[in-house]
């Protein structure tokens, strides 16, 4: 296997610093973000661009267009505003979050955003990567849910699901879909005294020995599946963006992963 890294795993650090720790790390595949911290916003993609080529990194998404399934209001001009930043930039896909606020969105509605976001992406040699969110409240929770919606679409490759570990242990979903992920989002959940339906972005640490989702077993049926793409860190809790050594975190947590498959081989 081999791992990617958000920027999200250390926010604190300057888009530059960071690449330089993935570096440091082995790794040369990243996201960047549009909300935390918001390189979008402070950065132009000709800067980006020239950054990451500057040091050897592969900007594998943009994180993320939200919500991607209600195709109204500004969501179409934000959509191709986020899809030209991403191909300046020189970022190989977007990630596309459903609503996530207790509304029900019709499969109807899921497939006409699909539908109309395809032209944009398809424009920029883009991939969409569909996201899943398994909160309660979530308009749509697991994965054979979107890959129905990419499906009545035409599943012609503009589309691939991102499959979150978090988000597959909080939808209760069994089955994984190697061959239809484009990409992985890996962190764990280590506090004992909170429920599943309870557990938030908030508790989303780095997998350790304490995890509670199944990284590990979600990682090997993967892998086993025939899934060859990175694994990218995204915690979200604040005592990972407040550590005083992200990169030794990100290698502890990176070596853990690497042991525990190991184990069984499947590394």
């Amino acid at each position: 296997m081999r791992f990617a890294i958000n920027h999200i795993s250390a926010p604190k650090l300057p888009l530059a610093e960071f690449f330089a720790m993935c570096r440091g790390l082995g790794v040369t595949e990243v996201e960047i973000r549009n909300d935390i911290p918001d390189v979008l916003g402070t950065m132009t993609p000709a800067d980006v661009r020239a950054e990451a080529i500057a040091q050897g990194i592969t900007i594998l998404s943009i994180n993320a267009l939200y919500p991607f399934n209600l195709w109204a209001e500004d969501l179409p001009d934000r959509a191709q505003r986020m899809a030209d930043y991403a191909a300046e930039c020189g970022a190989r896909a977007l990630v596309m979050c459903p609503l996530n606020d207790g509304t029900k969105v019709p499969h109807s509605e899921v497939v006409r955003a699909l539908d109309a976001m395809k032209d944009i992406l398809h424009e920029r040699g883009l991939t969409g990567l569909v996201e899943p969110l398994g909160f309660p409240i979530s308009s749509m929770r697991n994965k054979a849910e979107a890959i129905s919606a990419i499906t009545e679409a035409g599943a012609d490759g503009t589309y691939a699901l991102m499959h979150d570990t978090f988000h597959h242990h909080l939808a209760g979903e069994a089955e994984v879909f190697p061959n239809r992920t484009g990409l992985v989002h890996i962190s764990g959940v280590t506090d004992p005294g909170v429920e599943v339906d309870a557990m938030l972005d908030a508790h989303r640490v780095l997998v350790d020995a304490g995890d509670r989702l199944g990284n590990i077993a979600q990682i090997r049926a993967l892998l086993a599946g025939g899934y060859g793409g990175p694994y990218s860190f995204e915690p979200f809790a604040e005592e990972v963006h407040n550590a005083a050594d992200p990169e030794t975190a990100l290698r502890q947590s990176m070596d853990f992963i690497l042991t525990a498959l190991a184990e069984e081989g499947a590394a």
